[in-house]
Order: structure tokens, then sequence, then C-alpha cells
């Protein structure tokens, strides 16, 4: 039997639904509209579509949006002095540095400088910590967006074993993280993959929940999978495929085809976590113009 498709951009519709709702009866009793800043250096095009698609999603829920963008040649220096401007900015409630940067700008670095309280993305050392220790924090967006997916779909986590395939700082680390923590989506028992990791398919095939990330198209294939396992397919791909319009199409860190005969559940690719990213990343923003109201009524304490 088929696997059953999780459509993330239905789910993320509904949560744009709900911040878009939350945003005007707020912008009602403040007379201010959440701002998300959002920072591009380079051309490179699929960092060019990606903030093309948050600020459409900053307008579909009625932020204000401000986009700033520098050349591949833009130094350090220039970076930082903009998200420091941003910083500044009472207009600004979010910050998003769109990752990679060029060559010879150290992403750490601009990343630490970001206002932990405007860190809407949640990469910073400051919400990375809240999050391990569970102190309230800005969470990643890719991996909330997952957790939201998976209590969405009604797929129990609690006593599971979720493996994660991929240890990155934006996806891998935080979804083990979130997926082991007591908290619904959590409780699960986590093993983390990676390319340092031997008999890969040993570890995926007694996954209950499989998450991958590994940032290489089809690198898990349905022999790789438990029967009735619900995959969770983060990687967004660029293949050569004459018979497209542009050339290319976008296919997953799982091979979709021979996965559907085997998984129990399965996010598709284009339309699974990242429409799930933006809208998560709609409510962290609409979340830090509220704490930043709530800060200004308390006289900037706290």
């Amino acid at each position: 039997m088929a696997a059953l498709i999780l459509d993330g951009k239905r789910l993320a519709a509904r949560l744009n639904e709900q911040t878009a709702a939350a945003a005007r009866e707020w912008a009602e009793h403040t007379a201010c509209r959440p701002g998300l800043g959002v920072v591009l250096v380079g051309d490179d095009p699929a960092s060019v579509s990606y903030v093309t698609a948050k600020e459409r999603a900053c307008a579909a829920v009625g932020f204000h949006s401000g986009e700033h963008r520098l050349p591949a040649s833009a130094s350090q220096q220039e970076v930082l002095a903009v998200v420091r401007r941003l910083n500044d900015d009472p207009a600004i409630h979010g910050i998003l540095v769109q990752l990679p940067l060029p060559k010879g700008i150290d992403e750490q670095t601009v990343v630490e400088a970001i206002d932990p309280g405007k860190d809407v993305d949640g990469f910073t050392p400051v919400n990375v910590g809240r999050m391990m220790i569970g102190q309230p924090c800005f969470l990643p967006c890719t991996p909330h967006g997952i957790i939201r997916l998976l209590i969405d779909s009604g797929i129990e986590t609690a006593g599971r074993h979720a493996v994660v395939v991929g240890r990155s700082n934006i996806v891998g680390k935080p979804v083990a993280h979130l997926l082991m923590r007591k908290a619904p989506g959590g409780n699960a028992t986590v093993t983390v993959c990676h390319t340092g990791t031997r008999g890969l398919a040993g570890f995926t095939r007694q996954a209950d929940i499989l998450v991958v990330a590994a940032g290489r198209p089809r690198t898990v294939t349905g022999e790789m999978i438990k029967p009735g396992a619900a995959v969770i397919d983060v990687g967004v791909n660029r293949v050569a495929d004459a018979s497209a319009p542009r050339g290319y199409r976008l296919v997953g860190d799982v091979d979709f085809d021979s996965a559907c005969g085997v998984a129990g559940w399965i996010t598709p690719v284009p339309g699974g976590v990242g429409p799930l990213t933006i809208a998560m990343l709609m409510r962290n923003t609409l979340e830090a113009a509220q704490r930043a109201a709530a800060r200004d009524s308390r006289g900037g304490k706290g």
C-alpha cells in the first residue's frame, strides 16, 4: 500500500491563517505591524528563491518586510553593519540572514551578531542554549515545522525510535533534540547518523520515524526504510531534467518512488517541509513583536 502523503503545504496554510488573524488582532491594539528584516548577500538562485518566498509570506500575513541585498563581494564588516542597523531598528522585530553566506564571511560571527530577541531563525547561541535546557526561546523553523507536522498528522513519537540522518546546526542537531525532549512531539529515543556512520541502512531500517537531512539527493531508498515508518524528507536538491521547463527538477534526500511503497507516511518534495519552515518563521516573527511590545510596556526591562 502506498504511503500517506504528509501535506506540509496544507498545514502551513492553516498555520499562516492563524498567524495572520493573531497579527491583525495585535495590530488593532498596538497600531503596529510585525516587521521582518531579511539580509541577502550575493545572488545564489536558491537563496534568492527562498528570500522571495519569505517576503511573499510576510505580505500574506500582514507583516512589514525589508530586504537588504548586498553583493557577493561584500565584506564581513559590511554584513555586520547591516545586522547592527536592524538590531537597532524598532520597526524590525525579526532578523533573518539568508544562509549560506559567500566564502570569506564567517557565518557564525554574523549569526552571533543578531540580537537574540530578534533571532527568529533560532540560530544564535543564546536561543540554542535555551532550547537545550528547555527555556522559552525561538525554535529553529525547520525542526519546529517537522514536529508540528508529526503532531498534526497524529504520528506518535513517545517511546518510538527516531533516526535523524544529518547533523547540521540548522536541522539535524535541533530536530534530534526536539524529538527527544519531554514535550508533545518528543519523548522519542533518537539516533543521529552522519557522514561518519558505517552501515547507514542498518540504522534507518530501525526507525519508526526517519528524518533525512543529508543534503544529497536520494541518500535513502525504499530498501533502507522500515515498513510503515514515517519518513520526513528535508532535502531540496536540483537535478538536471531536460524535460522540465527550467531544465531541472527538485528532488529530496529520499528516493520518493521507492520509499512510497514501504513507508507509512512520507513528505513530498516540494510541498512537504519547506512551506512549514516559512510558516514557523512567521510565527516566530509575530512572537518577537509581541515580546518587544511587552518589554516596552515594562519600560524596557526583562
